[in-house]
């Protein structure tokens, strides 16, 4: 049975906008009421929320798609829909959020901070709200916006101030159980320990925490064991100590190779940017299990080597308790002056929205080729929001759509790439919504792509000059020529037996 999890996929869904409404006020004596129309309302958001109760990603892994909820569609007489229900989900403090590639969006690292995963969607305007001077009673209204919804990956990074470092076996459980409440899973075989467990220090005035890493081994770096998938568990700490085995029973293995192990996986870890390598943090060296007598021996003996290497030791014992309290002393020490340097940093946001806030007004016109098809692409916030939002089984609403489109300055920078009437033009990203323009009338004599006095955005049957109506003149003389000939010959050779009156007919019209 799963008891710990520490990253998930969330599959979100924020809630959609309603729909505004097209309606007209009718009542008894009012023959002309107007537009009363309301809008839909927002669609609701989710937001995570760094809370100290919560110590495990477990709920998300059971249940990993969450939605919030749609607003309310708008109805007559100037009844706003109603807004959708926000979501709010606690994750543990430490959280990491990832977009679906990967890249970090923000860390919770403190409690109460809020983060806005997914925004709800714009409601859409009633008829009354699109109603002006110049459009008394529209026939139609905006739609609403659909909420974001994609994935998101969360990483839970122990919020501890020393991480508990090691081969299996070396005691590490144990010491965390004698050093402060937290009652792991202790047995005498490799790999006991399959997640990390965190217990609360208390040494004089100063309380702090420690985390237990599952016992790495060489080649973790490389996927062997359990070690490097929870090495994010050692990310936060303050400070590492290295809990060395001095009573081993294993072959080839002493205090000395096994440090010499664990540092060659610790340092081919990368931590995230703007953060310290683990080796350039302030590291103690634990010599346990002195409570044997070969243990104790081995400990004397190598740690002049090791204190020469400029590490700072201690002989202990969990089952013991033997040179516990010096150690807890001189990691709270190692703690408090952590502390006080992060106390000087500026305070981190509490509420922020991961996804970007982008310019309203700007829009980008990308020219692209499909096969041997050209096509203009239109990326930008309100453009995307406003096809979103347009009802294209009425006219009057695509009519509405383009001439906010023309207004924002599309139709300028189209004309500016290359395009022309009946181009192929999507807005959007990936499929978006596509269409084949047909410029609006301006008056911008910059824009018309002819000779003066033309405008090439028009289908327009030219004037003829007097040139073209002789020339058409004469060609249709000598077709009416051609055929007179054509029955001559036909008469002559017995196929028309009215020759006279035919003869008569020639000669009437020569007249």
């Amino acid at each position: 049975m799963v008891t710990f999890v520490d990253q998930v996929t969330l599959h979100v869904r924020a809630g959609d906008g309603g729909d505004g409404c097209v309606s007209v006020h009718r009542e008894k004596f009012k023959p002309l009421g107007g537009p009363d129309g309301a809008d839909g309302g927002r669609g609701g958001s989710i937001s995570l929320i760094a809370d100290s109760s919560v110590t495990t990603l477990l709920d998300f892994h059971f249940h990993p798609h969450r939605a919030a909820g749609d607003g309310g569609d708008g109805a007559g007489d100037y009844r706003n829909g109603h807004n959708g229900e926000n979501l709010t989900l606690p994750v543990p403090i430490g959280t990491v959020v990832k977009d679906a590639r990967g890249k970090l969006i923000a860390d919770l690292d403190e409690a109460g901070m809020e983060l806005v995963i997914a925004e709800g969607g714009q409601g859409g305007l009633g008829n009354a709200a699109l109603a002006s001077s110049k459009r008394k009673a529209p026939g139609f209204a905006l739609l609403g916006v659909p909420g974001w919804r994609g994935e998101i990956i969360l990483e839970l990074k122990t919020v501890a101030d020393v991480a508990l470092v090691g081969y299996p076996s070396a005691g590490k459980s144990s010491l965390i159980a004698a050093m402060s409440a937290a009652r792991p899973k202790i047995a005498d075989y490799p790999f006991t320990t399959l997640h990390p467990n965190l217990g609360v220090v208390q040494a004089g005035d100063m309380r702090y925490t420690i985390a237990d890493v599952p016992g790495l081994i060489e080649g973790a770096s490389e996927g062997k064991g359990l070690g490097l998938e929870f090495l994010r568990h050692v990310e936060r700490c303050s400070a590492l100590l290295h809990v060395l085995d001095c009573a081993t029973l294993e072959p080839n293995r002493d205090p000395i190779s096994d440090l010499d192990k664990i540092l060659k996986e610790l340092a081919a870890y990368d931590v995230p940017e703007g953060q310290a390598p683990l080796l350039e943090r302030p590291q103690l060296i634990a010599l346990n299990k002195v409570d044997v007598p070969d243990g104790l021996e081995l400990a004397q003996f190598v740690r002049p080597e090791l204190e020469a290497r400029g590490y700072r030791v201690f002989e202990i014992s969990a089952v013991s308790q033997v040179g516990l309290r010096e150690l807890n002393f001189a990691l709270a020490q190692i703690v408090r002056e952590a502390r006080d340097l992060r106390a000087a940093e500026p305070a981190k946001p509490r509420i922020t929205l991961m996804q970007k806030r982008r310019d309203e007004g700007s829009f980008e016109i990308f020219k692209e080729m499909h096969g041997d098809d050209e096509i203009f692409r239109i990326i930008g916030v309100k453009p995307e929001r406003w096809v979103a939002q347009t009802m294209f089984g009425n006219e009057e609403a695509v009519g509405y759509l383009a001439d906010r489109l023309a207004k924002l300055g599309i139709e300028d920078e189209l004309f500016k790439k290359g395009a022309v009437a009946g181009s192929t033009v999507v807005i959007g990203a990936g499929a978006g919504v596509v269409f084949d323009w047909e410029p609006t009338i301006t008056s911008a004599g910059e824009l018309i792509a002819g000779p003066r006095g033309t405008d090439a955005r028009f289908d327009l049957n030219e004037r003829r000059t007097t040139n073209q109506r002789r020339e058409e003149y004469k060609a249709r003389m000598d077709a009416k020529a051609a055929a007179r000939e054509e029955l001559r010959k036909e008469g002559q050779a017995g196929i028309w037996s009215a020759s006279d009156e035919l003869d008569e007919t020639e000669t009437s019209e020569e007249e």
